[in-house]
């Protein structure tokens, strides 16, 4: 065989190595079915239980309400005789439960789990401040894993601006604002209540309006037109989640002194006045 042929036979065996190569590295990177080796989904490559913390975070809840503590454990199996699903109050460092079984005297408490499911749900009736605080969901591994979750209970604030007492002319708008803060969600209703009775805003005196801005805080704003002595007293704003606020109303006749802008403390010239004459009679 001629040197030319020899090097054109080594050539072909080269390019024909090259080429198995190549399918072989393209189907180990993407498999037999054109996907890619990082398309794996990861839950194949877990060999013991591990949390779904897309289903585990955080819970806020109002005050008084029912709530509930998420902890989804996967890849927990036929194992769930061997290894326990534990939950823990950092608060105190108290053990709440093991498994279904409550190691707490308080009612409120209670474990939820469906024996064919893999969550592990910590309940919690009428929620009260002190609740507030973070919680661990404990699997007994060889080396025990755990995920916390922050439970935050709230309980909604009311405020009328101007409070405790607003003095306005007769004739003019009556403008008072009620702002509720501190709640995951917005009040269902906002009353206005004048004298212990609600505020008609179709009533015969007319002028009257409502407006309410929905955000992480509302706000109510109660509009009364040409106010007249009648308007006078006291009105008391009413959320639907939140204890409720009053500010009095005082309507005057006529131009209002000093004292009443600012609170008494226009009496405070004449307090000083009298302190001086004193002291000057003392001299």
């Amino acid at each position: 065989m001629s040197a030319v042929s020899v090097a054109a036979w080594l050539l072909s065996a080269v390019a024909f190595a090259a080429i198995n190569n190549g399918g072989h590295c393209y189907s180990m990177l993407h498999g037999s079915n054109g996907k890619s080796a990082n398309s794996i989904d990861e839950s194949s490559t877990r060999s013991g239980p591990y949390f779904d913390h897309s289903t585990s975070k955080n819970v806020t809840v109002l005050a008084g309400q029912t709530t509930y503590l998420n902890c989804r454990v996967k890849n927990l199996g036929n194992q769930t005789m061997a290894l326990q699903v534990s939950w823990l109050r950092h608060r105190d460092t108290h053990l709440l439960a093991v498994g279904r079984y409550m190691y707490t005297n308080d009612q409120r408490f209670r474990v939820i789990h469906n024996a064919k499911g893999d969550n592990w749900m910590l309940q919690i009736k009428y929620a009260q401040l002190r609740d507030s605080g973070s919680y661990e969901c404990q699997v007994s591994t060889a080396t025990p894993i755990s995920h916390i979750i922050h439970l935050n209970v709230v309980k909604p604030k009311a405020e009328i601006l101007g409070a405790p007492d607003l003095y306005i002319n007769r004739g003019s708008t009556i403008n008072l604002t009620c702002i509720v803060w501190q709640t995951p969600e917005p009040p269902d209703y906002i009353f206005w209540n004048h004298k212990d009775a609600i505020i008609n805003y179709d009533s015969t005196r007319g002028g009257v309006s409502v407006v309410t801005e929905k955000g992480e805080s509302t706000t109510s704003f109660l509009l009364l037109q040409e106010a007249k002595p009648s308007d006078s007293g006291q009105y008391t704003c009413n959320p639907s989640n939140a204890d409720p606020k009053s500010i009095t109303v005082h309507v005057l006749n006529g131009e209002y002194p000093a004292a009443m802008q600012h609170g008494g403390q226009a009496k405070q010239p004449r307090l000083y006045s009298l302190l001086l004459c004193l002291c000057l009679l003392l001299y």
